[in-house]
């Protein structure tokens, strides 16, 4: 009798198959199970100080010339000073979460959205979003018009600054959301209060 023999092809596109499934189920499953926890500190700049005097003395002719390094430079590091434009403690939205968003303005008129004691539950594919709206519906499946992306989420844990742009009006927006783009669901938010 006659058995038909499975070809080698058929096996390997099993294997391609699964391979991606569990690719895909690690994207979505692993950030549930994984904290990943930053801490940056709050921006700071160098000042280069003058370099430390050095005194010579004059040298009989006769005796060798001591030959000094160049003089040390001194480097000072310094907090910025920065304004505090307007500021928020999370609230809870499908997930949950806690700590503080604030938005600064720094020495050098660039400003930062600071997530300070921040958590929230991991998730897939989160960003940061400042939305025109307070307080942010706990939808899901739609996005909030007239948002503006900062960028991906860079820890579910832990002080983090994000760079905003110096064109943005920033009067246009009332609430910070940690977003998650592939199914649109916002995590946690955080009102913008003005600071006077």
């Amino acid at each position: 009798m006659y058995r038909k023999r499975n070809s080698p092809w058929k096996y390997l596109g099993l294997v391609i198959v699964l391979g991606i499934l569990a690719a895909a189920g690690w994207w979505f499953f692993s950030p549930a199970i994984i904290d990943t926890q930053v801490n940056e500190p709050f921006p700071v700049a160098a000042a280069e100080a003058s370099p430390t005097s050095v005194v010579e003395t004059s040298q009989a002719v006769e005796q060798p010339v001591e030959i000094q390094s160049p003089p040390a430079t001194e480097v000072v590091v310094s907090a910025v000073a920065e304004q505090l434009l307007s500021m928020g403690s999370f609230y809870n939205l499908l997930y949950e979460g806690a700590g503080e968003a604030l938005v600064y303005q720094l020495a050098d008129n660039s400003r930062i959205l600071r997530l300070q004691d921040f958590s929230v539950e991991n998730g897939p594919d989160l960003y940061v979003y400042l939305v025109p709206v307070d307080p942010v519906p706990a939808e899901s499946g739609t996005q909030i018009t007239g948002y503006y992306n900062l960028g991906r989420l860079k820890g579910n844990i832990g002080d983090q600054n994000y760079e905003i742009p110096g064109d943005l009006d920033l009067n246009q927006f009332k609430s910070v959301v940690i977003w998650c783009e592939a199914f649109a669901v916002p995590f946690v938010a955080a009102p913008l209060a003005i600071q006077q």
